[in-house]
């Protein structure tokens, strides 16, 4: 047994074992609508911890500023082919719209402004919180996981990534000021849950940013109050190797692979794993 950052005891869980198949994926909805708590640095090193563990990722940028986009190493200013094709071309093929990326068993559906148009356009579209689930399912057997990271609002862009998602990831940064809003959050899953998708789930809250302070502890107790169980027990140091990585265009998993922020990200992963939130 060990014990997290709050006491908490719990299994140190193993290295999980490689799958013989893959699919069908489990969509996770990267998800808080402040900004800067780590939304994107979380879906890259998930998924490149995921990957790091056989198992095969979709990332979907679903952020017009493309920070995904950039940060796996793709110009999304110089490709014809983003999410934003595969929402509002009738008769597109997804699959068009994948990229290989640089890392091993991880893809991308990059973004750039384009999708800034989105949240007007769907408006007026029929169906139009169901459009993103129904343009992703046809990869839904193709991938272990796929990873939607969601832009910093409540829109129709985030309500489309919750109704096509089986589950919420909530990065909260250890500061006080993240803590607010995520009520607004949980109420918008919620509704989302009552009038649109059933099976959505919150798979869990990924404390982000921590440092050995006694604020970032106080908050770290607040998170734990507030959603209990659904705190994951592995938590993410705030750390320069983080906008380093950023910089090279690269996990931090691959760019500095024996970092404590990379095994943290790995402890995580380990984690989302042995509960069953990815096979």
């Amino acid at each position: 047994m060990s014990k997290d950052l709050l006491g908490r005891e719990f299994e140190v869980y193993p290295a999980p074992q490689l799958l013989k198949q893959h699919g069908p994926a489990t969509v996770i909805a990267m998800c808080n609508q402040k900004g800067g708590v780590g939304k994107t640095t979380s879906s890259i090193n998930i998924a490149s911890a995921l990957a790091f563990y056989g198992r095969r990722v979709l990332v979907v940028d679903f952020d017009p500023q493309g920070a995904l986009t950039a940060g796996l190493g793709v110009n999304g200013n110089a490709v014809d082919v983003t999410i934003y094709t595969a929402l509002f071309v009738s008769g597109f093929d997804v699959h068009e719209a994948v990229l290989r990326t640089a890392f091993e068993n991880i893809d991308i559906i990059p973004a750039n402004i384009d999708l800034s148009a989105a949240e007007v356009q769907l408006v007026t579209e029929m169906g139009r919180e169901r459009i993103l689930a129904n343009a992703l399912r046809p990869l839904l057997g193709e991938y272990d996981a796929i990873i939607i990271d969601c832009q910093p609002s409540l829109g129709l862009l985030t309500v489309n990534a919750l109704t096509a998602a089986s589950g919420v990831i909530i990065p909260v940064a250890a500061e006080f000021f993240a803590l607010r809003g995520v009520a607004l959050l949980m109420q918008s899953i919620e509704k989302v849950q009552t009038r649109i998708n059933g099976s959505l789930q919150v798979f869990g809250v990924l404390p982000t940013m921590y440092t050995h302070t006694l604020h970032s502890q106080e908050v770290l107790q607040r998170i734990y109050e507030a959603f209990g169980e659904k705190v994951f027990h592995s938590v993410i140091s705030r750390s320069i190797k983080l906008p380093d990585s950023s910089v090279a265009a690269m996990p931090i998993t691959v760019f500095a692979p024996d970092h404590k922020v990379s095994k943290e990200y790995r402890a995580v992963t380990r984690e989302i794993i042995a509960q069953g939130i990815v096979a």
